[in-house]
This record gives C-alpha cells, structure tokens and sequence, in this order.
C-alpha cells in the first residue's frame, strides 16, 4: 500500500492506475473500467461505444490505455472515433489506433502484444454480415491468433460454401454469422471436427427478419455447434478467443 501511494506522490503512478491495483477498476466520470478482467476472465473489457457520448467514450478510452496499455471499442460511430482521434493526439500522441468496422483497437508502445498458436475462422454468408463479423475478429486478433476471414459462402450457392471446407477444416475455432434463416453455420458444423460458434443476424425481411428465424433454426440445430445472441459478435469473439488461448496453451505444453 504505501509503495502505491509514494509510487502516486512522485508521479511513477496515476491515481487511476492506483484504484486499479488496488481495487481491480478504474473510476471516472463515465464510469468504471474493468481493469483486471483479463486477470480475472482471460479476456480484456472492451468498451461498447454504443448509446455512449464521444466524451464518453474518449474518458473510457483514455483510462483504459492509462490502466492497461490497451483500448478495445465495439460499435463505434465517426464522432466519436473523431472524438477519440483528437484526444489521443494530445493525452497518447505515441499510440496506434486499428479500425476495422465499427471496431477500435489502441495500444501504446507500452503494451506487450501476445501471440496464439491457434487459428481462429471468421466466416459470413452474405454482405450484410460483415459488420457482426468484424465485431466479432475484436477480441481473437487482440489475443494474437491468425484470422481467417472467409466472406460470402452463403448456402443459397452452396458450391461457393463447399469450395472452402478445407479452410473450415484448418481452423481451430470458427465463428459463423448468418441471418435470414442462418443456415449457414448448422451446414458448416455437420462438415467440420471443429468448434462452430454461430451468430444469428438481424438481415433480412418480413417474418423472422430482424434475427429471430436464424436464432430459432440455430437452436433448433441437428448439427452440434453453439449459438450466441442476435448480432453479438463481440460473445462470439470472446468464446473463440478463449477456446484458442486453450488450444495454445495445449499446444505449447504438448511434448
């Protein structure tokens, strides 16, 4: 304790980083990060930017490369990325923002990136399923695992789908987003030894076309896979990087 309060007193140490030694969180105006989750659950806190101001956004943002070296966002608009832009030329001017989608990635030069001996297949059926998809790669590329991204292989042309099981094959974990009926992801499970973690997609029209009939037909799956909420590509994410962190582990304790 009183090495973290002389550690404050001389500058080495933000009080937010203190709070988060001490109590595993950081508080500010916008409210509380998670800084020990990765600790505690194997998978950092991401910061959904949706329903948040920028200033918000920027405030979290800011405590979690204070606390962490690492700022994960999901949902992002361009105001707030702006926002978050502007604020970080002058409180992380030696940081480096990655955008894919609506999702942020930021880390400071301070921030010792891992690597996954393990592989981990971001898969959509359609256009449309893009966004959900790259929610999803959020967590697994921060772990370090290799993604591969597999687009368009929806069964409504199942030679497209067929064509790349042996990509489906070499995955260790996959992650397969489809909405309409989201067939998709049970066809591709009965053709693989591998994980398939399913996300039902709000696409589509008329009855069952906000996710609720690809949800019902992956619960409703013969085939054995898992299946997350409408839209929630930041579950599916977190599950596959899990199952790959374990995969790694695995491997590197192997003979």
């Amino acid at each position: 304790m009183r090495e973290l309060l002389e550690a404050v007193a001389d500058g080495h140490l933000s009080p937010s980083e203190a709070e988060a030694e001490l109590r595993g969180y950081a508080t500010n105006d916008a409210g509380r990060f998670d800084a020990a989750r990765k600790q505690r659950r194997g998978i950092p806190e991401a910061i959904l930017a949706e329903g948040k101001t920028p200033a918000q956004v920027v405030a979290l943002a800011e405590t979690a490369l204070e606390t962490t070296d690492r700022a994960l966002l999901t949902r992002t608009d361009d105001e707030q990325l702006d926002a978050l832009q502007t604020a970080l030329e002058n409180s992380f001017p030696n940081a480096t923002l990655e955008r894919w989608g609506t999702s942020v990635r930021v880390v400071t030069p301070e921030f010792d990136q891992p690597s996954l001996d393990a592989t981990v297949g971001v898969v959509t059926a359609g256009t449309v399923d893009g966004p959900v998809a790259d929610e999803a790669e959020l967590l697994p590329r921060d772990a370090g695992a290799t993604i591969d991204r597999v687009e368009d292989v929806g069964v409504a042309a199942l030679d497209r789908t067929l064509d790349q099981v042996d990509r489906f094959r070499a995955a260790d974990v996959l992650i397969v987003a489809a909405g309409r009926e989201g067939a998709l992801p049970t066809v591709i499970a009965g053709l693989v030894d591998t994980p398939v973690i399913a996300v039902p997609v709000s696409s589509g029209y008329g009855f069952g076309g906000d996710g609720e009939a690809a949800l019902a037909g992956l619960l409703q799956s013969c085939t054995v896979l898992s299946v997350v909420n409408i839209d929630a590509g930041f579950v599916a994410g977190a599950q596959a990087t899990l199952i790959a962190q374990a995969i790694d582990g695995a491997r590197d304790s192997s003979p």
